[in-house]
């Protein structure tokens, strides 16, 4: 299904003005002939005015960035696009069968529960669902999902995408509802992605299928798992007739069940790499200040002391705690 752009058809103002002209020729023509008792011209004014009116069920007014398909007896006659007021066939009908879906996104949002300053509002009759197709570009926030990483870590991640039309004859006949249908693509495009990542950097693992194992993760390559992402949506819409134009992870976090033992973990290591600094930096003072007690000869040390000294200097350095000394007032030895 290719999309046909109908142009030419602004002339709806035109239209309405003949036909009301006629209208009321019509009338006037009517009570004329009610004094001068021609039956025919009477007869022919009545006509007149029962069909008139028939033309203006093709009048057809858009707003920039809306479209309209437009389907005679069932063929796709083609679509209204750019603003305008136009004049179609009065025959036609226009197709939307996602006027009526609400994903809660950017420009698609039922407010009909809303209320104005904290009053409740008395009985509000449903806005009309207009079969006009917007060519804007819509914010889709997809809900949270729960997705085991490559590791079979249970994560939750939520997407954001902006999409728009770009062919309508797509939109409305190659798939039932254009937008349930992104909203499951993006569903199963963020499940087929996320399972190829771990949610942190973990060694021996393939992100991006060349066999050889790289520092890929949700956390850290956000970006290039978003635009995989986008890619991946892209291809699944691509027959619906819709452009992906972004797409970012709005929420990252593990699963709630193990969302406090992946914390220790995380504790524990920071704690580790926060103990091998310290040694290293211990170890280094260490050997310093023996040296320099060597060098100055401040003071002669055996084996033994040495061994003493060096236990002490580590006990204070690598302690959690302010060290406590004793002071000997005797003699070294």
């Amino acid at each position: 299904m290719q999309e046909n752009v109908i142009t030419g058809k602004k002339n709806g103002m035109a239209v309405m003005l003949l036909i009301i002209g006629l209208y009321i020729l019509a009338v006037l023509a009517l009570i004329y002939t009610a004094g001068d008792g021609s039956g025919a011209l009477a007869v022919v004014c009545v006509v007149v005015m029962c069909l008139v009116w028939i033309p203006l069920l093709g009048l057809r007014v858009l707003k920039p960035q809306e479209a309209l398909v437009l389907t005679l007896f069932g063929n796709y006659v083609g679509t209204l696009k750019g603003p305008g007021f136009y004049c179609v066939n009065p025959f036609c009908t226009s197709v939307n069968p996602a006027a009526a879906t609400r994903l809660g996104q950017s420009g698609d949002v039922d407010d009909s529960g809303k209320t104005l300053l904290g009053l409740a509002q008395a009985s509000k009759k449903a806005a009309p669902v207009s079969p006009k197709i917007s060519l804007k570009i819509m914010t889709l926030n997809n809900c949270r999902q729960k997705i085991n990483d490559c590791l079979g870590n249970p994560v939750e991640i939520g997407i954001a995408v902006m999409w728009r039309v770009t062919d309508t004859a797509k939109a409305v006949f190659n798939v039932d509802n254009y937008k349930e249908y992104l909203s499951l693509q993006c569903d199963t495009a963020v499940r087929n992605i996320v399972r190829i990542y771990p949610y942190d950097v973990s060694p021996n693992v393939d992100t991006t299928g060349d066999g050889q194992a790289d520092d890929g993760s949700l956390r850290g390559s956000s970006a290039v798992v978003a635009d995989r992402i986008r890619a991946e949506i892209q291809d699944r819409v691509e027959n619906a007739g819709l452009e992906i134009l972004e797409a970012r992870i709005t929420y990252l976090a593990y699963a709630p069940e193990i969302a406090a033992v992946m914390l220790q973990r995380q504790q524990a290591s920071a704690i580790i790499d926060a103990r091998k600094m310290i040694v290293d930096g211990a170890v280094g003072m260490v050997e310093m200040a023996l040296a320099r007690l060597s060098e100055n000869k401040v003071v002669e040390l055996d084996d033994e002391r040495r061994a003493a000294m060096v236990s002490n200097l580590l006990v204070v350095l690598c302690g959690n705690r302010d060290a406590q000394p004793v002071v000997n007032s005797g003699s070294l030895y």
